[in-house]
C-alpha cells in the first residue's frame, strides 16, 4: 500500500520517534500534520519537514482540544499517536501519586480520546498506531506506572482493533531508544546506553529512525491488525 497523498497525523509528532516518523511518512508522500503543545516546537518541526507538512498547536492533556483538533483536520488516513513526557521511574516507596496520575492521563487517557475524536473520521482504509513499550512485559524496578501504562496501551490496541474494524489498530513496542524520554544528566545517559547496548545480542543502542520504519510498516501494511511490535534490539533474549 502507497503512503501516496494519504493524510497522516502525528500526535507528538515534533520531536524524537514522532518526529523521525512524520520524516518517514512525507517522504513517501504523506500529507502529514504534526500535533504537539508547544507553538516553537511545531513550527521547528514544520521548518524542518518537507514541504506541506502542517502543525497543530495543542494540549493533548485537554479533551475538548483534542475534539476540536480532529473537527478542524477533516478526513484522514491515519493516525499515529507517539506523544509523552519523559518516563516517570521511581520506586513505590516514593512515587508521586499526583505525578503519576498526570502521566497516565497523557499517555493513556489522551490515548483514548484522540481515538475517540479520530476514529469516525478515518477513511474504512485507514489505520490507528499507538506507542507502547517493553517496560510492559519486561519491567524494571522503578517502573511501576511506566509499566502499567505500557500494559493498558497494549491490552487497548487489542481491544480498539476489534471494536473498530476494518479500520486497522497496531502498537509499537520499543526497547532503550536514543531519544529525549531519557532525561537523565549527560554522563548518566550515556552509560545507560552504553550498560544496555552491551546487554543485547544487537550491541546497540536503537535510533529513532529504526523505530519509524516499524510505524510506516503499520500504516502500509493492510492485512496487519491487533499486533503490537515489539524492538528491543533482542533485549528480551538477554
Amino acid at each position: 500500500m502507497s503512503l501516496d497523498g494519504q493524510h497522516v497525523v502525528i500526535l507528538g509528532g515534533t520531536s524524537g520517534i514522532g518526529y523521525a516518523v512524520a520524516a518517514a511518512t512525507a517522504a513517501q508522500g504523506a500529507k502529514v500534520t504534526v500535533v504537539s503543545s508547544r507553538r516553537d516546537r511545531v513550527d521547528r518541526a514544520v521548518a524542518g519537514l518537507p514541504a506541506g507538512t502542517s502543525g497543530v498547536v495543542a494540549d493533548l492533556n485537554d479533551i475538548a482540544r483534542i475534539r476540536s483538533v480532529f473537527d478542524e483536520l477533516g478526513t484522514l488516513d491515519h493516525l499515529v499517536y507517539t506523544a509523552g513526557e519523559p518516563l516517570l521511574l521511581s520506586p513505590v516507596a516514593d512515587l508521586d501519586l499526583e505525578a503519576a496520575r498526570t502521566f497516565f492521563e497523557l499517555r493513556y487517557f489522551s490515548v483514548l480520546a484522540a481515538v475517540q475524536a479520530a476514529a469516525p473520521r478515518l477513511r474504512a482504509e485507514g489505520s490507528i498506531t499507538l506507542t507502547t513499550g517493553t517496560a510492559g512485559p519486561r519491567p524494571l524496578p522503578g517502573s511501576a506506572v511506566t509499566s502499567s501504562v505500557c500494559g493498558a496501551v497494549e491490552a487497548l490496541t487489542r481491544a480498539l482493533a476489534v471494536e473498530l474494524a476494518p479500520i486497522r489498530v497496531n502498537a509499537v513496542m520499543p526497547g532503550v531508544v536514543r531519544s529525549p524520554l531519557w532525561n537523565f544528566p549527560d554522563d548518566l545517559r550515556d552509560r545507560f546506553y552504553s550498560d544496555t547496548a552491551a546487554a543485547t545480542p544487537l550491541r546497540r543502542i536503537a535510533e529513532v529512525d529504526d523505530i519509524a520504519r516499524a510505524f510506516v510498516f503499520f500504516l502500509a501494511q493492510p492485512h496487519a491488525t491487533g499486533s503490537v511490535l515489539p524492538l528491543d534490539g533482542g533485549a528480551v533474549l538477554a
